[in-house]
Parts: structure tokens; C-alpha cells; sequence
């Protein structure tokens, strides 16, 4: 299956899932007199938006290069992870802002019906596959967007363990546990979000890649012919994609045509085994006779 279909594929069961749960929550939240449902519905409709922008963000940025944009448009996958992640925060205070006004100004809660916890149970099985599944599509695509809005789906299935159980000790007398709920999905989601941004600022202000990764790099390209050591090697991310800077030692007493055989061979050979290495810019210094 290639890029373009996946990414149809999990759009329109990511849209189309959480519109019918969605709605389904609602109804149960409503009938059976339960906020902590109404707000996990509230939550799963933010995910139809989520998974919008995670679509627009990845078409966005599988554009090629053009004059404007010589180093082509990945990070636009980074900003649409970050509208995400706003998202995503903007749910959960508005469901802790549901939750304090019933504690705090003591607005008087009924006691939630059988259905809300019926409700939660399918919503936990529901999008906890739908987790997997797309989380699944998202590393083969490799994609910050569409693994965003898998945590999307899995802090909703989270939200839905929270209802589950402020739901069932409201029903047991402890009403009080219903805003209680809430207010614990709230902070589940706030967590969730940061750590979505956090990555998708890392992958935009040109943060280095890790330690693991630079020293398999560096033993890479030791072991190719011609290159007696490695003087630089830096590391960026850009979106899904990462540029190396490389500074190489060569003989000295070689031709400036053999000098650029070493490199154009170094570059190669990296591009083709470190799929995720978008370019490789090489720097050749005189090295040893």
C-alpha cells in the first residue's frame, strides 16, 4: 500500500470512528445524566479536527522542493502536530473547567445511569484499537502528524478509563466522583499534549539527533574506503527528515578528482543506508600521506 493510500485510509477511519463515537457518548452522557461522558464526547469530537489537520499536515508536507522552498516542506508535518497538540490542551482544560464549577460551586449532580458506563467500556475498546491501528500506519509512514493523533486516540481511550471509573463510584453514592473523574482526564490530557509539542519542536528549531544514532552514523562512515577519520558530523532534524554535516580526512598527496570520488561514495553510501537522511553535505580536509 503507498504513502497516498495509507494516509486516506487512516483519515477516513480516524474522522468517520470518531464521529460515530462521538455521538454515541453524547447520547449516553445526556440520558443517563453523567458530565464525565458529555466530556469525554466533547473529547472525541476534538479528535475529528485532529485528525483533520494531521491529514492537511501530511499532504502539506510530502510537496516536493520548489524555488521558494529548496529544502522542501517537512516541518509543515511539525506544525500541524503543534495545532494538534493545542488542540488537544484546549480539550482537556475546558473539561477541567466542567469539572471545578460542579466542585466548586456545588451545582448539584445526579447520579449517572447504567448507560454512560456501558458507554465508557465501548469507547476504551474502540479507541484503544484505534491507537494501534493507526500508530501502526504512522511509523511505516513515519509520520509526527498521524502519530500525534494516535495519542489523540489513546488519551481518549485513557479519558474513557477516567469516566468509567468516576461513573461507576457515582453510581455507588460518591457523586462528587464524577467531577473528580473529569478533572483526572483533564491533567491525563494537558500530559499528553506537552509531550506532542515538545517533539514537534524539537523536529522544527534543528535539534541534533541522538547519541545512538550519530555514533552508528560515525562508524559508518569510518569504515568507508578512503576516509582515514571523521574531523565534524552533526546531526539535525527536519520534520521526519534529518541533514548531516560531515567533515572528512582524505591522504593529502591525492588528486582533487579522487578527493571527490571518497566523498561522493561517502555521501551515497549514507543516503541509501539511513533512509530517514534527507542530504548529506561533505566537507574533505588533507589528512595524513
Amino acid at each position: 500500500m503507498n504513502e497516498e493510500k495509507i494516509v486516506k485510509k487512516l483519515s477516513n477511519v480516524g474522522i468517520l470512528g470518531n464521529v460515530l463515537l462521538a455521538a454515541f457518548k453524547m447520547i449516553a452522557g445526556i440520558l443517563g445524566n453523567s458530565g464525565a461522558m458529555i466530556s469525554d464526547a466533547v473529547h472525541s469530537l476534538s479528535d475529528v479536527f485532529a485528525t483533520l489537520i494531521a491529514y492537511i499536515g501530511v499532504k502539506l508536507s510530502q510537496q516536493k522542493e520548489d524555488k521558494e522552498h529548496p529544502y522542501g516542506h517537512e516541518r509543515l508535518e511539525c506544525v500541524a502536530s503543534l495545532i494538534l497538540a493545542l488542540i488537544l490542551a484546549g480539550t482537556g482544560l475546558g473539561i477541567g473547567y466542567s469539572g471545578i464549577r460542579k466542585l466548586v460551586l456545588h451545582e448539584a449532580i445526579e447520579v449517572p445511569t447504567l448507560l454512560p458506563l456501558i458507554a465508557a467500556i465501548v469507547s476504551i475498546i474502540v479507541k484503544e484499537g484505534m491507537f494501534w491501528y493507526t500508530m501502526y500506519y504512522a511509523k511505516r509512514l513515519d509520520s509526527p502528524a498521524f502519530k500525534a493523533d494516535a495519542w489523540h486516540h489513546r488519551s481518549d481511550a485513557i479519558s474513557s478509563i477516567g469516566s468509567f471509573i468516576g461513573i461507576g463510584m457515582a453510581r455507588l453514592g460518591m457523586t462528587f466522583m464524577d467531577p473528580v473523574a473529569a478533572l483526572l482526564i483533564c491533567l491525563l490530557i494537558l500530559k499528553v499534549a506537552f509531550e506532542i509539542s515538545q517533539d514537534a519542536l524539537n523536529k522544527m528549531i534543528d535539534t541534533s539527533c541522538d547519541h545512538a544514532f550519530e555514533q552508528k552514523v560515525h562508524s559508518f562512515v569510518e569504515e568507508q574506503d578512503g576516509v582515514q577519520k571523521i574531523d565534524l558530523l552533526r546531526t539535525r532534524q527536519f520534520g521526519n527528515k534529518i541533514y548531516i554535516d560531515l567533515e572528512i580526512s582524505v591522504k593529502r598527496d591525492i588528486s582533487l578528482i579522487d578527493a571527490h570520488a571518497i566523498a561522493e561514495n561517502v555521501h551515497d553510501a549514507v543516503e541509501q543506508n539511513f533512509p530517514k537522511v534527507k542530504h548529506v553535505m561533505i566537507h574533505v580536509n588533507p589528512g595524513e600521506e
